[in-house]
């Protein structure tokens, strides 16, 4: 693992990566600017960045600021925050867990400088091989994460592995598709097309989406060896159609998140990978706009949490292992 000068970090010594000038030059397209790592499709700009802030905050507010769910121990030691972006998630788990080591990995150095002591961000890529050491975190957390590995089932052994036992990881992530709480869309609908044309282009790019709808991140986690797998779903309003005042108006909230952001999460997908224009990009997520502001389709769309457990170390394994090791400690003298 590497860190940019001026983030207060330390350099892993067993690090494979180095840090290069590459990663402080952005690729800019129509005006949005991009890490120079072809196969990420997200911009990492400041306009992004307040979209991505302001999701946090949402999310925080609608779990009454909780910002997990997976029974954790009291005084967790290690936290990793795998795609941290601009670091605000693992910023508030750093102050509510002082005396944890929280440590936040992206491909973009876009986070701030002045973060909490035991607060460090990494730039690197987690679908590469990890480097921390075995049974390191006692969390790991992710989010909004759909589209970004390359090798799921291989990147969920990484994490496994690095998971202490009795740890928990646990991803929030969104379904791509927005739906309608009255009817069934037809084939033809902006919300199907839009959404058909994003997982068509990020499967191109070797970035499957919807590994939650479809199960494969479940199923990726129970094969890595993770055990006791909860998921929840909740269906999230997109505009003020909801009788319920506060749900009323968070989806007044998502209306003005998605509209903002809908351009930096689909742009690089449609235009660079799917080859559309920059023109045709625009109608498209003007209609999207236009569909969410609809109030006669009531639109919403489904925010899943999952999480899962390392299974704890036998208590006959734990003999073993100090069996084996107070055996290996033995000095004979000559």
């Amino acid at each position: 693992m590497i860190s940019p000068g001026g983030f207060g970090c330390s350099i892993y010594p067993q690090s494979t990566v180095s840090l290069t000038e590459s990663i402080m030059q952005y690729r800019e397209i129509h005006g949005r600017t991009y890490t120079q790592r072809s196969e990420y499709w997200g911009p990492n700009d400041e306009r992004q960045s307040e979209a991505l802030d302001f999701n946090h905050f949402w999310i925080t507010d609608f779990f009454e600021g909780r910002l997990f769910h997976a029974p954790i121990d009291d005084h967790p030691q290690r936290i990793l925050d795998m795609g941290t972006g601009t670091g605000i998630w693992a910023i508030d788990m750093a102050d509510q867990y002082p005396s944890a080591e929280v440590t936040g990995v992206d491909l973009s150095p876009i986070q701030p400088t002045w973060v909490p002591p035991n607060l460090k961000f990494q730039i690197d890529d987690f679908n590469q091989e990890w480097t921390w050491p075995k049974d390191h975190f006692d969390y790991i957390h992710g989010r909004n994460l759909e589209a970004c590995f390359t090798d799921l089932p291989t990147t969920m052994k990484e994490a496994y592995n690095r998971t202490k036992p009795g740890g928990y990881i646990e991803f929030l992530e969104f379904e791509s598709q927005a739906r309608s709480q009255v009817s069934e869309l037809p084939e033809d609908h902006i919300y199907r097309t839009c959404y058909t044309a994003l997982i068509t282009a990020a499967n191109k790019l070797g970035k499957p989406g919807e590994n939650v709808r479809t199960g494969a991140l479940q199923r990726a986690l129970e094969q890595a060896g993770y055990v006791d797998l909860v998921h929840h779903r909740w269906k999230i309003p997109i505009g003020g159609w909801c009788a319920d005042p506060k749900l009323n108006q968070l989806g007044w909230t998502i209306l003005d998140f998605l509209s903002d952001s809908l351009e930096g999460f689909g742009l690089y997908l449609l235009k660079e990978v799917a080859g559309f224009s920059y023109e045709k990009c625009q109608v498209m997520f003007s209609e999207y706009r236009a569909a969410m502001r609809d109030p006669r389709l009531q639109s919403f769309y489904y925010m899943h949490v999952i999480y899962a457990r390392k299974p704890e170390v036998p208590k006959e394994r734990k003999a073993a292992i100090a069996k084996e090791s107070q055996s290996h400690d033995t000095i004979t003298a000559v």
